[in-house]
């Protein structure tokens, strides 16, 4: 039987015994909870160092991006190919308005057509019309040739350029490899930049003349512009007209411009810069020049994002609200898991569903003759904007709906029963007191979610029709309808392309480094709110 000496010092034995245990299981002069610290250790400093080459990676190939952007805008100035962009931008201006006459005629032959009018009898009261705008088409030809005439002697430039800086670049090759013979065997002609742009802008002269011509030939055709009955269809010829009168008071100033323009001019780094964050046009393998701008990629992603947040916010959120404070027990069973459950459906899978299914469907809605007065129906394409927004809700909505229900499940329970005593019935509540109360999770639900959708790229390649174009934004809610490209889409599309140090390839790495710290940004701000909401909750 224990002694009452024995009994009080039970407990000392047992802690003595269990530090004794504890020391039998050393390993390597570690005890269990060291090689659990360790372990768990370990495994953050791999991930932060991870990330942070993937980072450095990044970063260093997409910097280098600006240098080589900057000599091939060196070489653009050269070579004369921004003297030829005045005349060219006057004949883009032209021809834009050429295609707004043709769209016009032929809204107004669908429209005559579908009142019960034949061909014939359309072509007849189209007849003056037409006449206007052959002549209006016309106008431009001379200055287009001219166009075509220095476009081929900056081209033969800048190809004379360019062959010179492959064979530099193989000299170095073989005089790095010990092959000084055969490096000296290549013959490299430098070239003349300012004879060569020199005989360019020795056509000025004649060149004045073919604008006065230009400018005579377009004043004639707009006099001789019809007035139509149809007051939509002359409000699209008086929007020409307009254009055709500014062009035309803007043709001294171009001729002034080309005057002045110097092929010698330095070119600033920041024009590397700008070019690409501000630059309209992403365009390569071109033969005049290739162009990485990233606004047209820039407005095709954040325009998708807003379709997706405006489809997947009221869902997810009205969905969180319903599990969290009015479902039963029953229906949150069913209904949770079938909403986290899109979160394990394959994108790519997704992406094949928006083009057999929902693409078509939509399209097929947009034609029936009672939408026909909505803007931009009927669609013209069934891989747009829209298409892709639908099922980029459809895979955020996940996001949105559990990070908004753990929102609502965190504010304090005194804040409901407080408002049910009061008299507040439940509708009252939920708007007025949980969701204000929330509101900071909720938000950064949203923000999550934009994050979440604006990274993804398998469903934007497949549905958002891949064209590189900043949407017409002058329709209205037609741009929603028209087909776009995204930053993740032209990653995927064509970095497999590329050569490896060129400039294209610097250029994905560039827009990935916008898309990495736009999405590092949304995070942020996310993480903020979330820290605070938990500070006021607390």
């Amino acid at each position: 039987m224990p002694t009452a000496s024995s009994t009080a010092f039970a407990p000392t034995r047992s802690v003595g015994d269990a530090l004794l245990n504890r020391n039998r299981f050393r390993i390597l002069g570690l005890t269990p909870d060291d090689i659990i610290k360790y372990f768990f250790n370990g495994n953050a400093i791999v991930a932060v160092v991870v990330l942070a080459l993937i980072t450095i990676f990044l970063f260093r190939e997409g910097v280098g991006f600006f240098g080589k952007s900057q000599r091939d805008l060196r070489l653009y100035r050269l070579a004369g190919l921004e003297y030829v962009d005045f005349i060219r931008h006057e004949v883009d201006e032209h021809t834009a308005m050429t295609r707004d006459l043709n769209a016009a005629r032929l809204a107004e032959f669908q429209k005559l057509t579908a009142e019960g009018k034949t061909p014939e009898q359309v072509t007849a009261a189209l007849a003056s019309f037409d006449a206007f705008a052959n002549a209006f088409g016309d106008s431009i030809e001379d200055v287009r040739g001219t166009l075509s005439d220095l476009s081929d002697v900056a081209i033969a430039t800048k190809t004379k350029a360019r062959v010179n800086e492959d064979r530099e670049e193989q000299r170095d090759m073989l005089l790095s490899a010990g092959k000084k013979e055969e490096a000296d065997k290549i013959e490299i002609a430098p070239v003349n930049f300012a004879a060569e742009t020199g005989v360019m802008k020795g056509t000025l002269p004649a060149f004045r003349k073919v604008n006065d011509q230009f400018a005579d030939k377009l004043g004639a055709a707009l006099q001789s512009s019809p007035h139509v009955a149809d007051p939509k269809f002359q409000a699209k010829i008086d929007a020409v007209h307009a254009k055709a009168r500014a062009l035309i008071a803007s043709l001294p100033q171009i001729e002034k411009n080309m005057e002045n323009w110097n092929y010698d001019a330095p070119v600033p780094a920041s024009k590397a810069v700008t070019s690409f964050l501000f630059g309209r046009e992403w365009l390569t393998a071109s033969f005049w020049q290739d162009w990485y701008g990233i606004v047209p990629l820039f407005v095709g992603s954040l325009l998708v994002s807003i379709i997706a947040l405006a489809i997947a916010v009221p869902l997810g959120i009205s969905a969180a609200i319903y599990v969290s404070e009015i479902a039963g027990p029953r229906e949150k069973g069913i209904v949770k898991p079938y909403i986290e459950f899109i979160s394990a459906i394959p994108s790519v899978v997704l992406g094949f569903f928006g083009i057999a299914v929902l693409g078509t469907a939509l399209r097929w809605l947009s034609q029936t003759p009672a939408l026909s007065w909505f803007p931009g129906f009927p669609m013209s394409e069934r891989l747009n904007a829209l298409t892709a927004g639908c099922l980029l809700a459809l895979i955020s909505i996940p996001t949105i709906f559990s990070l908004a229900e753990d929102a609502l499940n965190n504010v304090p329970k005194h804040f409901k029963e407080a408002s049910y005593a009061l008299g507040a019935n439940r509708f009252q509540t939920i708007v007025r007191v949980l969701v204000p109360a929330s509101l900071s999770g909720i938000i950064s639900a949203v923000l999550l979610g934009f994050g979440r959708v604006i990274g993804e790229t398998m469903i934007v390649l497949l549905c958002a029709g891949n064209r590189i174009a900043i949407p017409d934004f002058t329709q209205g809610l037609g741009a929603f309808f028209q087909p776009v490209h995204t930053m993740t889409g032209i990653i995927a599309q064509e970095m497999g392309e590329v050569v490896k140090g060129g400039i294209h390839y610097r250029a994905l790495f560039m827009v990935g480094v916008v898309l990495f710290t736009l999405s590092l940004v949304i995070n942020y701000v996310a993480q903020r709110i979330v820290h605070r909401y938990r500070i006021s909750i607390g």
